[in-house]
Formats: structure tokens, C-alpha cells, sequence
């Protein structure tokens, strides 16, 4: 059995780490941005390595880079594989706890792919808090680059269909990173709530209370949360590598009729890194009693 602190932090097990290679999205994403921006002879921290895919892509732009992972079946299967990608020689392969590693020399760039949607369940924000103060005290204040360089959080409220071959059952929904989804009626346009900087002084507790209106009326049952990372920002080329994690559909236990130019008010509030269960005690949306004119149903 993994213990407590695996089951809440980054234990995932290892076929599932295999599996997150055929997401040809996500490879690609960090892979362009990865090379976008390494350069031949840049230092580079991988946190929380697992099959180091990561590295490999460092690596492979020149880079001399530090794999750091704590699972050792992880550590044991990504140095199979980085000496099977002839990369071994570049990367230094440390098995550690991501949030107690410091490299021993300044870095130009850290990697850190520990995402969920809504930055629930997996311990980005306490991994990278942890990075920053290791890495300041042994380095001094200046920290290197982050992959993702930051996290946009966003909300909105729709209808979902929670019936499954006529079976009613209303619980939390993944969708894949896509606009239109034949199972949910959007009823009005995204809201950011948070923007995250890695670089910066990180909270881990994510809240927000804010108001939306409704642009189609529908029956509002359930409220969507969006999460897109900023991998790289390219200034010189004014253009942003994103990636966007699978969006979740979070359902409200009192469903209510909405018509377009209705306000409602949505709010929540959890620790990042913790269980989708959080989420769910604290959410709420309702009507505001608010109404702002609208020409469109």
C-alpha cells in the first residue's frame, strides 16, 4: 500500500506514467517549448522526472540536465530508457523527493510538469514553493526559467448531461481540452480566476467568489473548470506555448433554470494539490437575482 503522503502527492502508478507518452498533445507541447528555449550548454532541473521524457528533450537541445524523481521503479526505468535514447551521458539521474532536491550549481531552467486541472491532486504549488526556497537559500535570490512558466485558472457554468444509458449519475467529468462537447451546453463564457507565476511567490490556497452573466439560457447544473499552461513565453516571436490540462465538470447540487442576461455567482475554495473532494464541498453557483439586458437566448 503507498503510504498517505504518496496517495496525496505523486504517486501515480508506473504504467499510467507510460500511458502519458502517447498523449501526443501534451508531448508535443513541452517539447516545442522545450525547444524554443534550451540552448546547447544550459543547466536544467527535472522535477519529478518520471520516465524522463523531459529530460530526454532537454538533452537532446544541448542541455546538461539534473532527472529527479523519488519513485524508484520511475528512476530505474528512465535510466533504461535516456541510455537507449543515447542521452545518458547529459543527464545527472538523482533519486530524491522533488521538493528536497537543489541542484548543486545555478540552473538556467526548471521543468516541472506536476498538473491537474484546477491544480488539484498533484503537488505543483507545494513542489515548486519548495524548489524556490531550497534554491534561493543555496544560490541566491535570482531563480532559473519555469516549464510551465505559469498556470491560467478559469470557470464557467453549463448544463451537463449526467445520464448514462438512461443511468442518472451526477459526479465529476473529464473532458478532453476541446470547445464543443455534444454532453454539455455552455451557458456562458469562460472567467479567468487565477493566474499563477511560477517564478514568483506561490499560495496554495485557491478561492473565488465572482460573478458571470449568462449568455443561454439552459438549466445550470454544473460548473467547468479550465486549466491552460503558459509552457514558454516567447517575447521576441509575441506568441505563448500552451498546453491545457483535461477540463473537469463539477455538478451543483441544486440545478437552476437561467436565462441569458442573468447574473449568477459562482465560489469555491481548496488547497492546491488536494482531493477533487474539496472542490466539491465548497462550490457553489446561484442565481444573484440580477439581470442585465440580452438579445441573444
Amino acid at each position: 500500500m503507498p503510504k498517505a503522503s504518496e496517495v496525496l502527492g505523486q504517486y501515480i502508478p508506473l504504467h499510467y506514467h507510460f500511458e502519458m507518452l502517447r498523449d501526443s498533445y501534451r508531448m508535443k507541447s513541452f517539447r516545442e517549448a522545450i525547444e524554443a528555449t534550451v540552448r546547447p550548454g544550459d543547466k536544467v532541473v527535472d522535477l519529478g522526472g518520471g520516465t524522463g521524457v523531459m529530460s530526454f528533450f532537454a538533452a537532446r537541445a544541448g542541455a546538461e540536465v539534473w532527472y529527479c524523481e523519488r519513485n524508484p521503479e520511475l528512476v530505474e526505468a528512465a535510466q533504461r530508457m535516456l541510455r537507449a535514447n543515447h542521452v545518458a551521458e547529459q543527464v545527472h539521474i538523482v533519486h530524491a523527493d522533488a521538493a528536497e532536491f537543489t541542484p548543486p550549481s545555478p540552473v538556467d531552467a526548471v521543468i516541472c510538469e506536476m498538473l491537474h486541472v484546477g491544480l488539484l491532486r498533484e503537488k505543483q504549488v507545494q513542489v515548486i514553493s519548495a524548489f524556490q526556497r531550497n534554491y534561493a537559500a543555496a544560490h541566491g535570490p535570482r531563480l532559473p526559467r519555469f516549464f510551465p512558466e505559469g498556470t491560467l485558472l478559469a470557470c464557467q457554468p453549463v448544463e451537463q448531461d449526467f445520464e448514462f444509458e438512461g443511468y442518472l449519475a451526477t459526479g465529476p467529468l473529464f473532458q478532453a481540452p476541446a470547445d464543443e462537447h455534444a454532453d454539455t451546453h455552455v451557458l456562458a463564457d469562460a472567467t479567468v480566476h487565477q493566474m499563477v507565476w511560477y517564478d514568483k511567490p506561490l499560495r496554495s490556497e485557491i478561492a473565488w467568489r465572482g460573478k458571470i452573466e449568462i449568455a443561454h439560457r439552459g438549466v445550470m447544473n454544473g460548473v467547468r473548470f479550465i486549466t491552460k499552461n503558459a509552457l514558454t513565453v516567447l517575447v521576441e516571436d509575441e506568441r505563448v506555448i500552451p498546453w491545457h490540462n483535461q477540463f473537469l465538470v463539477m455538478p451543483l447540487e441544486r440545478p437552476q433554470e437561467v436565462e441569458a442576461g442573468d447574473v449568477i455567482e459562482i465560489s469555491f475554495q481548496y488547497e492546491a494539490g488536494e482531493e477533487l473532494s474539496q472542490l466539491a464541498a465548497t462550490l457553489q453557483a446561484v442565481r444573484t437575482g440580477e439581470r442585465r439586458n440580452q438579445q441573444v437566448a
